[in-house]
């Protein structure tokens, strides 16, 4: 089907049992089973830009100097647990001088959905990139210098946080509710000695009301990407 109207660009968060999506800058669909793939009328639709992000945990940012792809799955390996046969993958970060080194295995399946079934206009798939990668992709987007952009699913807090061109932390942590995600951005911020009062927190996942109030408590502005 081609793009009409305003499906110009269609962005896709990828779970290990779901997915969410966002067409151009309209609201986000909210957190929808793997069936909902084949079922979704916006998804059967081709659009000029498609972007997919996977919300894999085994993610490593390295500096270009110490990159080999020979030592990909080892750097990895330094980081998080990986199993045997985990496939192990890389992609450049130009900006931070950087690559970032993932795995997108457990994923696999509604990954390759996803990519299969939500086309651009030339009928190609997408790539699926980790979403640290549009967190970082994602920090020109923060108009202020201290820039903290976050994402939440799936148990797993992805937080990037830069002061103006100078990256200061890109990290996943384990956090099994909202409450303990919280906890890890403060705690980053007060390592850094941020004042999350004067600071305004970017989202890249859905907020439900309570977890936005929440965070509206301690920052200034709470902002959805």
């Amino acid at each position: 089907m081609p793009v009409t109207g305003s499906n110009k660009e269609i962005s896709v968060q990828v779970l290990s049992g779901g997915f969410s999506y966002r067409v151009d800058a309209g609201p986000s669909s909210g957190w929808l089973g793997a069936e909902h793939i084949f079922t979704e009328p916006r998804l059967q639709s081709r659009y000029e830009k498609v972007s997919i992000s996977l919300f894999t945990p085994k993610v490593t940012l390295v500096p270009e100097s110490f990159f080999s792809k020979d030592r990909a799955s080892e750097l990895l390996g330094d980081v998080t647990s990986l199993r045997p046969g985990d496939q192990v993958l890389s992609v450049p970060v130009p900006e931070q001088s950087s690559v970032l080194v993932y795995s997108p295995s457990g994923y696999d399946t509604i990954s390759k959905a996803v990519s299969q079934n939500i086309l651009t206009i030339s009928g190609e798939p997408s790539p699926v990139l980790p979403e640290i990668w549009w967190l970082l992709g994602s920090l020109p987007l923060a108009d202020e210098y201290n820039k903290i952009l976050c994402s939440y699913a799936d148990g797993w807090l992805h937080m990037v946080i830069a002061q103006g061109k100078t990256l200061c932390l890109a990290n996943v942590f384990r956090a099994p509710d909202f409450t303990t995600a919280e906890y890890f951005i403060f705690l980053a911020l007060k390592r850094l000695q941020l004042n999350p009062e004067v600071s305004t927190v970017y989202f890249r996942t859905p907020l439900d009301m309570d977890e936005e109030m929440s965070l509206y408590r301690y920052f200034k502005s709470v902002v959805s990407l």
